[in-house]
């Protein structure tokens, strides 16, 4: 089995071959929700992607430690450490308690993250749950002289930072750039310059989620909170973070800053980052009205769907894009994705009903190799979809007599669609489809009543079974094994 990977690292900007810092350990962060809403789907797609990757790398034998995030905490309205608690706004909104809303949607995110198969992560802390932490890192940084306090508030100095590092590194960019669209700092400022960010904020005295500190009491920024867990569980350097695009230029880069200025090193070796979504061609977002919510998707209860569609469809839509290339949903493409899937589970279905030949010309080894190849280059899942429909025709030929399949083939293909299609893909059968194994009982009772008219040269009762089936949407098919049924 190959290990050889190659990844596309946000850092360089280029493919690199994945050599993990301890092989076979393999530590991945990648950020999770903010638990004071519904999820999002654009975040949906981020974890169903590097739910893929960890499927991947757990596939090949690698010890994974895969740790996700809960921001439960330090999470402003502003863009400039400033505005109300979004945790604390939504309490006062629906009369709860911060830590009530944060563990209803917490298990809202874990219910939506069930539903769509993903695995769950090796550990999952909260930033409320590593107030010490956090309060240690700011410690240090403030003592290698890269932050300072203002009347309670610490803030990180980007540009004394920059003058050993590069700030911008993650996005190709330099201060200057950076500067450029950044608002001048006004006269009650407390910040030395404008890209300086929070790393704990001094509380009001009406701000309900605080806690004590060296500097007063307070509450961690956002950015700090994965600086110091991941250097708790993964160490000061690891292999691989992830998220979604929009946290490049500002949660990452900071992210990296904090991890440097306090520990002298880069923490992280390959970074990786999936692409946004769009409905119709258009960005996906809440001002433009075109956002979907998962649960909206499962029901269609929204504007702009034609009908609701199954969690695995969902999950079967987004690994037909590659992680990093824009994915647009649209009522069209769900539809497609939705045939897609119900033809690769019936063929799936098929194969384990297909009677073995004492000969066959087939390569199998061909599909593996293939499968292989894709997820070795960036994880390419739409490759392996389609190198799945090419082993799909095979037994479909087989099943109407063209091919031939040893017992040796037929268990190389049951593996190679368990192994890419449910254990790496993470497809599973639905409800619908497990219905159709019920209905598979029962047309298999309806077809031997019919072929047992014909032995009598019942062919009239025959033709009626075959015409009323016809009817229901149901066509039977004569072959030289016997006969098949199939949905229009």
């Amino acid at each position: 089995m190959d290990k050889n990977i190659v990844v596309y690292n946000t850092l360089s900007r280029k493919k690199e071959i994945f050599v993990p810092i301890h092989p076979p350990f393999v530590g991945m962060y990648i950020c999770g929700p903010t638990v004071y809403s519904d999820i999002h789907l654009g975040n949906c797609r981020t974890f169903i992607s590097f739910d893929l990757i960890y499927r991947y790398l757990l596939h090949l034998g690698f010890k994974v430690r895969y740790v996700r995030n809960i921001t439960d905490a330090g999470h402003l309205e502003g863009d400039r450490d400033e505005g109300e608690d979004k945790f604390a706004k939504k309490a006062k909104l629906e009369q709860m308690e911060p830590m009530e809303i944060v563990q209803k949607y917490t298990l809202g995110f874990h219910k939506v993250m069930s539903t769509f198969n993903t695995l769950p992560p090796s550990i999952e802390p909260t930033a409320t749950g590593h107030i010490s932490e956090q309060i240690e890192m700011i410690k240090k940084i403030l003592s290698n002289g890269f932050a300072y306090e203002a009347d309670g508030t610490v803030y990180f100095d980007v540009e004394k930072y920059n003058k050993v590092h590069s700030y911008g590194q993650l996005t190709n960019r330099k201060l200057e750039e950076l500067l450029e669209g950044t608002r001048e700092l006004s006269g009650q400022d407390e910040k030395k310059g404008r890209l300086d960010f929070a790393l704990w904020i001094k509380a009001k005295a009406e701000t309900l989620m605080k806690w004590p500190s060296p500097w007063g009491w307070g509450f961690p920024g956002w950015h700090i909170e994965c600086s110091a867990m991941s250097t708790k569980y993964l160490g000061e350097t690891f292999d691989i973070h992830g998220g979604g695009m929009d946290l490049q230029a500002t949660h990452h880069t900071n992210e990296i800053a904090q991890s440097e200025a306090c520990n002298n090193v880069a923490p992280v070796k390959y970074w990786m980052h999936t692409n946004m979504l769009t409905v119709n061609g258009i960005r996906m977002s809440k001002t433009a009205g075109n956002g979907f919510l998962p649960n909206e998707l499962f029901t269609g209860d929204h504007p702009l769907l034609d009908k609701g569609y199954s969690p695995m469809t969902v999950r079967f839509f987004m690994l037909q894009a590659h992680y990093r290339s824009t994915l647009d949903f649209s009522n069209d493409a769900l539809q497609a994705a939705e045939k897609g899937l119900k033809r690769l589970m019936e063929g799936i279905q098929t194969l384990n009903k297909i009677k073995p030949s004492a000969g066959s010309s087939i390569d199998i080894k061909k599909y593996f190799d293939d499968c292989y190849n894709a997820m070795n280059d960036d994880f390419n899942s739409p490759i392996v979809i389609s190198v799945l429909f090419d082993a799909l025709k095979i037994i479909n030929s087989t099943n109407d007599g063209k091919e031939k399949l040893t017992t040796s083939d037929i268990d190389s293909l049951k593996k190679l669609f368990n192994d890419f299609a449910f254990d790496i893909l993470g497809l599973k059968e639905e409800t619908a489809l497990q219905e159709n194994n019920s209905m598979d009982g029962l047309m298999n009772l309806v077809l031997s009543l019919r072929q047992n008219a014909k032995n009598n040269k019942d062919f009239a009762g025959s033709d009626k079974i075959r015409d009323e089936l016809a009817k229901l949407g149901i066509i039977v098919k004569d072959t030289k094994d016997g006969a098949s049924w199939s949905k229009e």
